[in-house]
């Protein structure tokens, strides 16, 4: 199959190859004035053979959304991919593969410690019915039970 270069880099990446779970570097941004946003993978599920159920991966979006800027103050955005297969992370001018993967884990780590989903609520959340602390936590768990794997992106 040929496939077609696009403008999206995760478009472009073959899903068939990786082997998740993994941390990768997705792409550079340099702004006009020399800011670097550097755009992260964070891949939880295997691409087209698992996938995280909504609430868990809300719950774990807004968990690790907010934990994560505990831990650093170049965090941009921590959000989650369409395929519910793993998130993006990116930071402004911080190139440090492994901080990112230290941060990572203190981020996981407190996720599971959490108490309550912060923000669940129709105030504060476009659908605050979705949410599962419980299935977040589980999700983080089985990241946090692979770590010495986060750095392999490729199958053998």
């Amino acid at each position: 199959m040929t496939k077609e270069k696009t403008n999206v880099e995760s478009f472009d990446l073959d899903h068939t190859k990786v082997k998740a779970p993994y941390v990768r570097l997705a792409g550079v941004k340099t702004g006009k004035n020399g800011d670097e946003v550097y755009k992260y993978d964070i891949r939880l599920k295997q691409p087209n053979k698992e996938h995280m159920e909504m609430p868990a991966l809300h719950s774990l979006e807004h968990l690790s959304a907010d934990i994560i800027r505990n831990y650093s103050e170049n965090i941009v955005d921590f959000s989650p991919m369409g395929c519910q297969t793993g998130f993006y992370v990116s930071l402004i001018n911080h190139n440090d593969y492994e901080d990112l993967l230290t941060i990572l884990e203190k981020t996981f780590t407190d996720v599971m410690k959490a108490t309550a989903v912060p923000a669940c609520n129709e105030v504060q959340c476009g659908w605050a019915a979705s949410h599962s602390l419980e299935g977040a936590q589980a999700l983080a768990q089985a990241f946090l039970a692979k770590r010495d794997e986060w750095h392999i992106v490729f199958a053998e």
